[in-house]
């Protein structure tokens, strides 16, 4: 059949994508779009209850804060090699069925979490937790890579950012109050439930996406991995990806503990103050998703767009973690809010620069790439972090140490990046 100019295929098979008309765009974003930034709400809602109740379950299993920092590493063991894997099945089957196997096997490990009795069990309970939502990424930029041109990838890139965003949020928040008056357990047998009610929806809509030939559709000419590893691009989005989740897996896993250990809040005002920050991110990822396409609308290339809002970014997580790294709790606060900022400007950038490069023909094994790299910063940085802060007692240098690899963002994504516009990879 023909969609645009140009013709495509039912489930998989050979095919070449065109541009989508306004109303396509606009019904695929209400749709798709939100069912996805969903599924990303969910997503860091379950990998981020261990950081929510980790003030109970250290006290009650008697954990210490490297053996906490090694189960939130625990996540990215299988998570990281795994999205390589996720990709070719992204590629290979399709990206909405991987996201129902996914979600499948990430609700039901945190249902189990909630029965856990040591550090063992829970330590293996993240590790198929990781496995999971390895999809999770892969399945999302191709979704959006093949049904939206570039110029709309920032709103739709900005929503599913707020997904992510607003998980960790409502976890704190939410999840906090739930421990206040049910206990820890409680808190991930009921998030695991209620993420399996995704799939109504999800399966619903994706049926009458698929009868419309408009879900499943491949690229004739699919670049392979080793020709994306060969490429600068690739590497300066990938190290680029791990400064700035270094960052924020810093943020994301030691903000309830720093706050009711180091600040002195209670879990109810850890709970609101970590929900102010990740509301504020999810304000802020809109607006200059929003701004993002605006811009490029009135001729502003994508490299000068994506540059600046990932470039600012980086800019403000490095100001954050110094002012966090003073030890003044006035300005460790302050630099935890502006942190909300760079959170927001940065976040859609990461996978609207990578599917901008790739292309709907190579972003499933493109963000596969870059998010394997990117995530290896989750391994690291709850590790590294933990050690730290039990060596030498305080958060500042863990604070610095982040200041430091935002920097090195910031050069990969503005200078290791020559320019930010889709490569041909029929050269």
């Amino acid at each position: 059949m023909k969609f645009g100019d140009r013709k495509i295929n039912l489930f998989g098979r050979t095919a070449d994508v065109a541009a989508s008309r306004p109303e396509q765009t606009t019904s695929f974003v209400s749709t798709i779009g939100i069912l996805l930034a969903l599924a990303m709400f969910i997503n860091y809602v379950d990998r981020g209850n261990l950081a929510t109740a980790a003030p109970l379950i250290k006290d009650e299993l008697r954990i210490t804060n490297t053996e906490f920092g090694v189960l939130i590493s625990a996540f990215f063991w299988i998570y990281v090699p795994f999205q390589l894997i996720a990709a070719w099945f992204v590629t290979k089957f399709g990206a909405y069925r991987a996201l129902v196997g996914g979600l499948l096997v990430w609700s039901v490990a945190t249902v189990l979490t909630g029965l856990a009795g040591g550090f063992f069990s829970l330590l293996v309970l993240r590790v198929v937790l990781g496995l999971g939502e390895s999809a999770s990424f892969p399945a999302t930029s191709k979704l959006l890579a093949q049904n939206l041109p570039v110029e709309k990838l920032g709103f739709a890139n900005a929503l599913v950012s707020t997904g992510i965003i607003l998980g960790p949020a409502v976890g704190t928040f939410v999840g906090g109050l739930v421990m206040a008056q049910y206990g820890w357990r409680m808190l991930f047998v009921l998030f695991g439930l209620v993420s399996l009610l995704w799939l109504v929806p999800w399966l619903a809509v994706t049926r009458s996406w698929a009868a419309a030939k408009l879900l499943e559709v491949r690229s004739l000419e699919q670049p392979s991995f080793r020709k994306m590893l060969r490429r600068r691009e690739l590497w300066g989005a990938a190290i680029g990806h791990f400064a700035n989740n270094y960052t924020f897996y810093t943020i994301l896993t030691w903000l309830p503990l720093y706050l009711v250990k180091v600040q002195g809040f209670t879990l109810a005002e850890m709970a609101r103050m970590g929900g102010v920050v990740y509301i504020a991110a999810a304000f802020f990822s809109l607006t200059c998703g929003w701004i993002a396409d605006r811009w490029m609308s009135f001729g502003a290339s994508s490299n000068r767009v994506r540059k600046f809002f990932i470039g600012s970014a980086c800019a403000i997580a490095i100001m954050c973690m110094l002012l966090c790294a003073t030890g003044n709790p006035s300005l460790a606060i302050a630099g935890l809010l502006v942190s909300s900022i760079g959170q927001g400007m940065g976040g859609f950038n990461l996978y609207a620069i990578g599917q901008t490069l790739a292309g709907p023909a190579g972003t499933a094994k493109w963000i596969g790439l870059q998010n394997c790299i990117g995530n290896i910063a989750g391994i690291v940085a709850p590790v590294i972090t933990g050690v730290i802060v039990d060596l030498t007692g305080t958060y500042q240098a863990a604070f610095l140490v982040a200041a430091a690899v935002s920097t090195v963002g910031l050069i990969s994504w503005t200078i290791g990046i020559s320019r930010i516009e889709r490569i041909d990879w029929s050269r």
